[in-house]
């Protein structure tokens, strides 16, 4: 199939961060003073970061221009268009409340803000989504709580799920274990990224202490054929981003990214952009990336699609709505 097609095709995206992803139209509304060079020096990683942590400090870049609730709103709007354009049907927008709060708004608010904004995108562009709010690995104790409590708060709104993100490498997992055992308490969905910036030890603690149902990236889980075998069994699904992984240095070369062997061994995986802007992708071009390395058909998007639909925070209903779209466009 040529690669061109690809952007016809209904998609679903489960791992994608709000503030990974501001385009350049909105970096310009909020400041007008940055031209296009600086946006690409400062927004866009190089095709090959030093590692992880690195590659996270393009994100400061956004979310230092999403402190207000009319620049928040821009940059949520501003992803459903992207979200349009890239054909994608369904999608799980993930971001960290307290990065927000650095002008005085509280956490609550933040969620509210972009809650709002997610309701009026969604109106706007027909693209369905979720919001999974994410506390992050170098917060303490209370500020995972209060953001899992947010999660809580806002059941029955955008707000689907809890994460946890940022740099896996740096810090251990301690001071998340009492969010995430509230999470399994209230029958929160849970996603955690890990077996990203560290290898399947990660993915094994990650499962054995905070019980996701979803891991972000989960890649290095190659390095241990019997987490795979686990994986598997447990129906355990991973949200896998391949140009992230290569600018992040989890795999040397995209031709070596374990993706095809991931999905060979049979387990429920869906294919990201994880941060639009900072990997400069599109699921259009991860797609024709995969085709491209792996010789991926028609079936293994369709396969991939509806494994995020099942593994989607969503409810059944919703999930066979979408179901019925990615038959009838992958089965032409």
């Amino acid at each position: 199939m040529a690669h061109s097609n690809f952007a016809k095709l209904p998609k679903i995206e489960l791992h994608l961060h709000l503030d990974c992803s501001l385009s350049y139209e909105v970096v310009q509304k909020i400041n007008p003073g940055i031209d296009y060079q600086t946006y690409r020096d400062a927004f866009v990683a190089p095709p090959k970061c030093h590692d992880l942590a690195d590659y996270l400090l393009r994100a400061i870049k956004g979310f230092e221009l999403m402190q207000t609730p009319a620049q928040l709103r821009m940059v949520t709007l501003d992803l459903f268009q992207q979200l349009k354009a890239d054909n994608v049907i369904y999608a799980e927008i993930r971001f960290a409340p307290f990065l927000h709060v650095l002008q005085g708004m509280t956490a609550t608010e933040v969620v509210e803000t972009v809650n709002a904004a997610t309701t009026e995108g969604m109106a706007e562009t027909g693209v369905q989504a979720g919001l999974i709010l994410c506390t992050l690995r170098h917060f303490d104790e209370a500020k995972s709580m209060e953001t899992v409590r947010l999660v809580e708060q806002f059941k029955g709104t955008n707000v689907v799920g809890f994460d946890i993100a940022a740099d896996e490498a740096g810090f251990p997992i301690d001071a998340h274990k009492k969010a995430f055992a509230y999470a399994k308490d209230q029958g929160l969905h849970t996603t955690a990224h890990a077996g990203e910036a560290c290898g399947a030890e990660s993915v094994w603690e990650t499962l054995a202490h905070f019980h996701p149902s979803r891991i972000g990236h989960g890649v290095r889980s190659v390095e241990d054929k019997k987490l795979l075998d686990y994986l598997k069994a447990e129906d355990i699904h991973l949200e896998v981003c391949p140009t992230s992984n290569v600018q992040t240095n989890v795999v040397d070369r995209i031709e070596n990214h374990p993706a095809d062997l991931i999905y060979n061994h049979g387990i429920s995986m869906s294919i990201n952009t994880d941060a639009r802007t900072i990997s400069d992708t599109t699921l259009e071009k991860e797609y024709g990336i995969l085709q491209a390395q792996f010789n991926w058909d028609l079936a293994h998007f369709m396969k991939c699609n509806l494994e995020a639909i099942n593994h989607a925070f969503i409810a059944e209903d919703k999930k066979e709505a979408l179901r019925e779209i990615i038959l009838e466009a992958y089965s032409q």
